[in-house]
């Protein structure tokens, strides 16, 4: 059965909207987001707590020594491949017409049969019988995620990350796919990832002649809750692929732009670091008709609220980027009985670590600041529930993707991301191994099709052009690295 704590981390992370930079209002300040602040953040909140928000990001926060912080973990990205060409890229793609079938029904069977994390069982399972039909040499089974290795001689090993879990959401499309599992739905997209992460593996595997190198389609589980990621590192993902240790890891993510058949690409911060938090605060039980006996948790949560409002309006620089949302509050049972404790649950975002240790600092000092003003009995306790690092995309690597798929596509359909609010896992696994990355986004939607964000349960985006796409873009962005011999 799930815990509370892997439902709610599952919405937070927060794929509820995408833009692209020309429409975007404000650039995140990245100087500084190149690693991670180790500060203790939260004073009082209490070791576990601490220990748990920082350690989900400690490779970031972590350079090797003689290292500054935020440099590249390799010295460096890889040189792109320079013998990449639209003629080279079109005979890799050689087959997607025949294989875009088997993707489509493939596409259509995890969204009527998603898995959740800690489920994913059933997919993993499909995800390695396909491997196996289109030609990989080797298939790892990694802490719940699936590794598909194409090895094709000497050069460069690339890894590209599709993410395979669903989410704890009922879904309401009304597709004639729809999820036959209550509760349970693919409205983030993951369906199509696999999807076009099989379909370039199979390319791959199907037209060695056309490159050299070495090919990781990993597929990974539990991105929602952010457990997936750190589940492969802790069961030996280095170890295991340290015969063909990637020099550059690769992902990317369905949005609501740009339009599907188009992709957008952004150099540094993409995406936000993210926690979730539980707060308990203490009253004083008492009858609903004597509230001068006991301190009412409601008011005093309700004060909470209101003040954590300030943090970004008041405290933040303008133009910081900055968020911090109440999503639940819990109190009481009856209306005739005053609780002695209400619970709330908080959500944070921030491109910047130094924002973020900021606003979770504020967060700590209005909710004991307000508890003592109400008299409470007792210090509040606060819990992390799940964490999110910051992904910063390579600027090197980020140019060299962007260049091929301005080969593959042609300029017209390659766009500039504005920072994306959400919040990802994936960047634990290059910071395991040591590499530099990119992360881009994947357009889901066709003009005229009502567009609705990720994780909302009527997220239906249009299956084509968006899996070929996604297929084509996986190709071109390994293509970059991985040259003829």
């Amino acid at each position: 059965m799930r815990t509370d704590h892997e439902v709610f981390a599952a919405h937070m992370c927060g794929w509820d909207h995408a833009t692209l930079a020309s429409d975007a209002p404000t650039e995140p300040d990245t100087a500084t987001a190149r690693a991670l602040s180790r500060r203790q953040v939260l004073h009082g909140i209490g070791a576990l707590s601490a220990v748990a928000l920082l350690s989900a990001c400690t490779q970031q926060s972590n350079p090797p020594p003689g290292q500054a912080p935020g440099a590249s973990a390799t010295g460096g990205a890889p040189a792109a491949n320079p013998t990449l060409t639209p003629a080279q890229l079109g005979n890799v793609m050689n087959g997607i017409d025949q294989i875009q079938p088997w993707q489509e029904e493939f596409y259509k069977d995890l969204h009527r049969h998603p898995d959740v994390w800690g489920e994913e069982a059933r997919t993993a399972e499909k995800v390695t019988k396909k491997l196996q039909e289109v030609g990989v040499d080797e298939i790892l089974q990694i802490g719940g995620g699936v590794v598909g290795i194409v090895r094709n001689g000497d050069g460069r090993s690339v890894l590209f990350r599709a993410d395979m879990d669903a989410l704890p959401v009922t879904e309401a499309t009304g597709l004639e796919y729809s999820s036959t599992e209550p509760g349970k739905s693919h409205v983030c997209g993951h369906d199509a990832h696999v999807a076009s992460g099989l379909g370039a593996a199979a390319l791959l595997a199907k037209n060695k002649s056309e490159w050299s190198g070495t090919y990781l389609a990993l597929f990974q589980p539990g991105e929602e809750t952010g457990k997936g990621a750190q589940a492969m590192v802790d069961d030996g993902l280095v170890a295991k692929l340290a015969a063909v240790k990637p020099d550059v890891c690769l992902a990317q993510h369905v949005l609501t732009v740009p339009e599907s058949g188009h992709v957008a690409t952004r150099s540094g911060a993409i995406l936000s670091a993210g926690d979730s938090i539980k707060v308990t605060v203490f009253g004083k039980g008492s009858h609903g008709s004597m509230p001068q006996l006991g301190v009412d948790p409601a008011v005093l949560a309700s004060s909470i609220v209101l003040r954590l409002q300030s943090i970004v309006s008041r405290e933040l620089a303008p133009g910081q980027f900055g968020v911090v949302t109440v999503g639940a509050i819990n109190v009481g049972t009856a209306p005739n009985v005053i609780s002695d404790r209400a619970e709330l649950l908080l959500n944070v975002r921030a491109y910047d670590p130094a924002v973020r240790d900021k606003i979770l600092a504020s967060i700590d000092r209005i909710v004991r600041g307000e508890c003592q003003a109400a008299g409470s009995p007792q210090e509040p306790t606060f819990e992390t529930l799940a964490t999110f690092p910051l992904t910063v995309n390579d600027p090197t690597v980020t140019d060299a993707v962007t260049q091929a798929f301005t080969q593959a596509f042609g300029a017209d359909r390659v766009h500039e991301l504005a920072p994306v609010p959400a919040s990802e896992d994936f960047s634990l696994i290059p910071a395991a191994l040591g590499v530099p990355f990119t992360y881009w986004g994947n357009g889901g939607f066709l003009p005229g099709m009502p567009v609705v964000g990720n994780h909302n349960p009527a997220f239906a985006p249009a299956i084509q052009p968006t899996v070929r796409t996604g297929t084509e873009a996986a190709i071109a962005a390994a293509l970059a690295y991985l040259g003829r011999s």
